[in-house]
C-alpha cells in the first residue's frame, strides 16, 4: 500500500513559507513502514484542491492533507475533502465544545469565524486538537482514507504522532519499519559517487541507495524496510560496510554528524586549537568554526587583500598562486594565535578564463606539516564561499586525523 501528502496553501506556492510539514510526515510514515509515493502542493482554491484529492484517492490508500482547516474563508480543505468523498459537511457540537474550551482556558475571546472549524464531512472520525483550535478528522472511503491535519507545524506533528500513526497501524496492520542511514561525503561529486555505487542503486534492492548533493558535500542515503527496526538495521549494516570500503575517508560522518562536530571531537581528543585566516571568503570558515567547535576555535582573521596579509606577517611573492599563499597564511595565523593548527583560504580571479573562474587555495598547517588544495570555481560568490567553507573544514578534519 502507499500514501501521499497534499499540502494546502497559496503561501507555499508563493514561496512565503517553506513546506516543512511534508518532510516531518514523510519521516514518520517511513518509521512505520508506509511507503510515500507522491506529494502535491496546491493553493487555496476549492476546485483545484478537490481535483487533486480525487486524483490522490484514485491511486493511494492513504491521503494526508495538511493546512487549510483554519477559520477564514480561504481555508477550503474541509469543503474539498467533503466534495472529493461525496459527503456533506455537518456541524459537530462535540468539536465546537472543544474549541470553546480551548479559548476559555486561555482567556481568549472566541471569534464567530471559529465556528467553521467544527464542521467536518458527514461520518468522518473527529480528532480533537488539544494544542490548537483546528480539529482534525479522518474520512474513510472503503479501504482508503483521507486524513486531514492542521497546517501549524506544532499542531500537525502532535496529532500525527499521538492519533494518526496509531490509527494507521491499527487499521492497516502496519508492522514493517523503514530505517535510514545517511553517510556524508566531501571530496567527490554526486555523479562520480553515483558511478561508484551504481550496482547498489539497481531497482528492486532492499536497502535502496540514493544521493543528495549539497554545495561541497554529498549525502548517501541507505533506506531499508524490515518487519521491525532491528531487522531493517541488520539489512543496512553490510551495505554500509561495502560503501565505506569504496569511499574510504571521503566519508566524514553519518546521520546527524557534521564536519564541525567531527572536528570538535578530534580537537578535544588531541588537545589542539584551530585558528583561521581568510582572504576572499569573508569569514565563512571562521563563522562555522566559532559556532561548531567551541573552545577548539582560537580565532579568525578576515583579510582584505595583500595589505591585510602583510599586517599578519605574510608577504606574498608576486608569482605565488592561491595555494602557496594559503600555505603561508596558515603558518602565519597559527603563529599569530599561538596554536598548533592554522587554516587559510585565498581567492584569486583568473583573468584569462572565459567564462570567469575563481581559483581558490586552501591550506592547513600543523606541527611543521601541510595539507593544501587548489580548486577552480565558477558561479556566484555566495556559493563559492559555502563550498570553500565545507572543503576547508574537511581539510582540517583530515589534518586532525593525523595527530597521534
Amino acid at each position: 500500500m502507499q500514501a501521499e501528502i497534499v499540502s494546502v496553501g497559496s503561501e507555499l506556492l508563493l514561496g512565503q513559507i517553506v513546506d516543512t510539514n511534508s518532510a516531518v510526515i514523510g519521516r514518520h510514515l517511513a518509521a512505520i513502514g508506509l511507503d510515500l509515493y507522491y506529494k502535491t502542493t496546491v493553493g487555496d482554491n476549492l476546485n483545484r484542491l478537490t481535483a487533486v484529492l480525487c486524483q490522490a484517492l484514485a491511486r493511494s490508500e492513504v491521503v494526508i492533507t495538511t493546512g487549510g482547516i483554519g477559520p477564514t474563508a480561504d481555508d477550503v480543505t474541509r469543503e474539498a475533502v467533503a466534495a472529493a468523498t461525496g459527503r456533506e459537511l455537518e456541524f459537530s457540537e462535540h468539536l465546537m465544545a472543544q474549541i470553546e474550551a480551548f479559548f476559555r482556558a486561555r482567556g481568549f475571546k472566541l471569534s464567530p469565524s471559529n465556528r467553521r472549524q467544527a464542521f467536518i464531512p458527514r461520518g468522518a472520525i473527529p480528532i480533537e486538537n488539544p494544542v490548537g483550535t483546528a480539529p482534525a478528522f479522518v474520512v474513510e472511503v472503503g479501504e482508503r482514507c483521507v486524513i486531514t491535519l492542521p497546517g501549524v507545524p506544532r499542531e500537525m506533528e502532535h496529532l500525527l504522532v499521538t492519533r494518526v500513526l496509531p490509527y494507521l497501524r491499527e487499521r492497516y496492520g502496519l508492522k514493517g519499519e523503514i530505517r535510514l542511514r545517511v553517510l556524508k561525503v566531501v571530496g567527490l561529486g554526486e555523479s562520480r559517487i553515483g558511478e561508484l555505487l551504481a550496482d547498489f542503486m539497481e531497482k528492486g534492492r532492499n536497502p535502496t541507495i540514493g544521493t543528495l548533493a549539497h554545495l561541497g558535500q554529498v549525502d548517501v542515503r541507505i533506506a531499508a524496510k524490515g518487519s521491525d527496526a532491528e531487522t531493517a538495521r541488520r539489512l543496512i549494516e553490510p551495505v554500509e560496510a561495502q560503501i565505506r570500503e569504496r569511499l574510504v575517508d571521503l566519508i566524514f560522518g553519518a546521520d546527524s554528524e557534521t564536519l564541525e562536530s567531527v572536528i570538535s571531537a578530534q580537537a578535544r581528543r588531541v588537545g589542539a586549537r584551530v585558528a583561521v585566516a581568510e582572504s576572499g571568503s569573508g569569514g565563512v570558515v571562521a563563522e562555522r568554526l566559532a559556532a561548531g567547535i567551541g573552545e577548539g576555535f582560537a580565532g579568525g582573521v578576515v583579510l582584505g587583500g595583500a595589505d591585510g596579509a602583510a599586517r599578519l606577517g605574510a608577504d606574498f611573492p608576486n608569482d605565488s598562486g592561491p595555494e602557496a599563499r594559503a600555505r603561508l597564511l596558515a603558518v602565519r595565523v597559527r603563529e599569530w594565535h599561538g596554536v598548533r593548527i592554522g587554516a587559510a583560504t585565498v581567492f584569486q580571479d583568473d583573468p584569462g578564463s572565459e567564462p570567469p573562474v575563481t581559483v581558490v587555495g586552501l591550506a592547513v598547517a600543523f606541527d611543521g606539516r601541510f595539507e593544501s588544495r587548489e580548486y577552480r570555481f565558477g558561479g556566484d560568490l555566495p556559493s563559492m564561499k559555502i563550498r570553500t567553507a565545507t572543503l576547508t573544514l574537511d581539510l582540517l578534519r583530515r589534518a586532525l586525523s593525523q595527530f597521534a
